[in-house]
């Protein structure tokens, strides 16, 4: 059995002082105060959270930070450059790459993440690279295994999109089945959107692993609305509730363009949403409507998505920050909210995650109270100004993977990224 003592910390009922948690087999088995620290127990300064979940990684968008500004552009110049990127990869540079960035996420709190993979260079190779890098890495995956079949409606994949398809739905089915689970992963599926899964296909994608994750980008493009509407007479959110792709296990990633009834349709159905807010301002996607899907009954999660940005604090922050952008209005979230949007660890199928409570894995992100950025700050409202730089140590199943932005297992994280970019 393992010991942590808190100065201060977020539990489900609130913030509390002087909190003893005991961990046996990483997972927490009791709760409670203690003015005197035991022996043997470690001591975590500052605020500690929960773990926080990337609900939305593409591991390999993480080569193109800082390449892709000077000429300006869109969304779809953009996804040009990514193109390049996929088409170089191999097995073995995609594991080094994954293990890099999984390292830069774990140092800035990221305890879990859900990879939507649709890298399949005709097998599970990348996936088990994936898998690989994430465990040395030290934290837990969902792998989402995106079904990807056409260039976009009614087109063919074409170039290197021939690295994302399995042909046919049926053919992604077996492929899938084939992954396996273990301690650290978990798989789930994943639509990558309606321009690359026809219609006659969503229906399969959907239905194949009920008691699994899916998670299908959603209307992160006007085109891509448009294009629906004009194939099909619905918009994607229309389409997919055709198909029976709403469910509560589903998450739809981005839901930046949506129509009212677009809203309701995700709200009744329990479908979740997470959102990107960096990533949907690095590419000029737009502003969501958080508050609005909130308010319908939809839970929401955070994704890093394409890694401009690998900080869940500045992305929580930027949830807050794009509402009251779009609103004129301050406090469009409450600090329990974001936080419940940080440690959604349910939206990537680890529903016993996310919380300090007895049951719950072991996963604690120590928050420094006294930097620059966080003295003064109420502890509530600390999401608010904490940056990941402000992390001083990271827990995973009991486990301390990380202080003060240095990987305990892997060293210096710039130096992992150097070699391999």
């Amino acid at each position: 059995m393992k010991g942590f003592w808190f100065e201060r910390a977020w539990l489900p009922d609130g913030v509390a002082s002087r909190v003893l948690v005991r961990v046996t087999d990483g997972r927490i088995s009791s709760v409670s105060t203690a003015d005197t620290i035991p022996l043997g127990v470690e001591r975590l300064h500052g605020l500690v959270l929960p773990g926080f979940a990337n609900a939305h990684s593409h591991a390999f968008h993480r080569a193109l930070r800082g390449r892709t500004h000077g000429d300006g552009g869109t969304f779809w110049t953009w996804r040009e450059r990514m193109y390049e990127v996929a088409g170089r990869l191999t097995p073995s540079s995609y594991l080094r790459l994954a293990r890099a960035a999984y390292a830069e996420m774990a140092v800035a709190g990221v305890t879990a993440v859900g990879e939507f993979h649709y890298l399949h260079a005709g097998g599970n190779e990348m996936a088990e690279a994936l898998k690989q890098a994430a465990r040395e890495a030290g934290i837990r995956i969902t792998l989402l295994d995106a079904c990807y079949l056409s260039g976009g409606i009614g087109e063919p994949v074409r170039g290197v999109q021939e690295r994302f398809t399995d042909g046919t739905g049926d053919r992604w089915l077996d492929r899938v089945a084939e992954l396996r689970g273990d301690d650290n992963t978990r798989v789930g599926a994943a639509i990558h959107s309606v321009r690359a899964v026809p219609r006659e296909t969503l229906s399969l994608v959907a239905g194949a692993f009920p008691d699994r994750p899916l998670h299908v980008h959603l209307s992160e493009q006007p085109a891509e609305n448009e294009a629906c509407l004009s194939a099909y007479g619905m918009t994607p959110t229309e389409l997919l509730a055709e198909a029976g792709a709403l469910t509560p296990r589903t998450t739809a990633v981005h839901a930046t363009h949506l129509t009212g009834r677009d809203v309701e349709l995700l709200g009744s159905s329990g479908t979740g949403v997470c959102l990107c807010p960096t990533t949907e301002a690095d590419l000029a996607d737009g502003i969501g409507p958080a508050r609005e899907l909130a308010d319908a009954g939809v839970a929401l999660s955070l994704g890093s998505d394409q890694h401009a940005v690998v900080d869940p604090l500045l992305e929580v922050r930027a949830l807050e920050h794009g509402e009251r952008l779009r609103t004129g209005r301050r406090g469009r979230f409450t600090p329990v909210e974001l936080v419940a949007a940080l440690t959604n660890h349910a939206a990537i199928g680890w529903p016993e995650a996310g919380r300090i409570e007895v049951g719950a894995p072991a996963d604690f992100v120590a928050v420094r109270t006294d930097s620059v950025r966080t003295v003064g700050a109420q502890a509530e409202q600390l999401p608010l100004v904490a940056t990941a730089s402000d992390v001083a140590v990271v827990v995973v199943g009991g486990r301390v993977v990380a202080r003060d932005g240095v990987h305990e297992a892997l060293g210096d994280v710039a130096r992992l990224l150097r070699e391999v970019l």
